[in-house]
């Protein structure tokens, strides 16, 4: 692994969502110094942590002063109606951008997500690992926003030479507990491998899929590992518990059907 500076600052917006507090630890222990930046105040006294919205260009102002790199987690991470994706995962994406420019932060690690391809049908890749280089097809506008935030991310790398990467995250837990999860899966201590390879890999712009070594997985990992990323995980070692309490999938279940699951089905709230 490649070594870096203890004293390097990395922003995490969406410190307190799930994959923030499943990575903040890891990556402290890696000699990262943390910063949040949140909605939530802090759990514990004394964290370096600004509370504030990612639309707000002030507070990021603040939070991004001294940072060397920033990690942004923060958004809506599901469906929703579209003009409340549009302000918080489009504009707040746009002011976390913004703000890091602003600041000299010559680094942005985002968070995008696997449902900016999952209109993609499974049976078109039987034979091969879903690579980065097909064509977005969101299967809501929750995924639109990320394919919003990766067109950005190219753009800031274009125009301000910043070093932007775009994490097609799959689905980031403890441990799977659906399905499509012994494929999506990201284990937290991948998700911290991974992270921290981005954050100091010699890169202009990427798109990876942030996934384990999942024996099921869809996904190309082999960006993310010219990277440095080596995941040690497989969701393999949970299948036999979890298949064991499911019913049999049917064939037309969307599940089966599109890379991107239930979300080609979901209506906004």
């Amino acid at each position: 692994m490649t070594e870096h500076s203890p004293s390097k600052t990395v922003l995490i917006t969406g410190i307190a969502g799930g994959v923030g507090a499943l990575v903040r630890d890891g990556l402290a222990d890696l000699g990262w110094t943390i910063r949040g930046f949140d909605l939530a105040a802090p759990s514990e006294p004394g964290e370096d942590w600004i509370v504030g919205d990612i639309t707000d260009a002030a507070a990021l102002d603040e939070a991004m002063a001294g940072v060397d790199a920033v990690i942004h987690l923060a958004g809506i991470p599901v469906e929703a109606r579209f003009p409340k994706i549009l302000h918080v995962n489009i504009f707040g994406t746009y002011e976390v951008f913004e703000a890091a420019r602003r600041a000299g932060v010559r680094r942005v690690v985002y968070a995008s997500s696997n449902h900016a391809v999952g209109y993609h049908r499974r049976a078109d890749f039987v034979d091969e690992d879903v690579s980065v280089d097909v064509r977005p097809r969101p299967d809501t506008y929750y995924g639109v926003s990320k394919i919003f935030g990766e067109a950005l991310g190219s753009f800031y790398a274009d125009r301000h030479d910043m070093s932007v990467a775009c994490v097609r995250i799959g689905a980031c837990y403890a441990q799977p507990f659906t399905r499509r999860m012994l494929a999506t899966w990201l284990s937290p201590g991948d998700a911290v491998r991974l992270f921290n390879a981005l954050l100091v890999a010699d890169f202009k712009y990427e798109i990876v899929y942030g996934v384990s070594a999942n024996t099921r997985a869809w996904w190309d990992l082999a960006p993310a590992r010219r990277l440095g990323f080596e995941p040690k995980d497989d969701s393999e070692v949970h299948a036999a518990e979890l298949l064991a309490g499911l019913a049999p999938q049917l064939p037309d279940d969307p599940e089966a059907v599109f890379l991107g699951g239930d979300f080609t089905v979901r209506r906004p709230d």
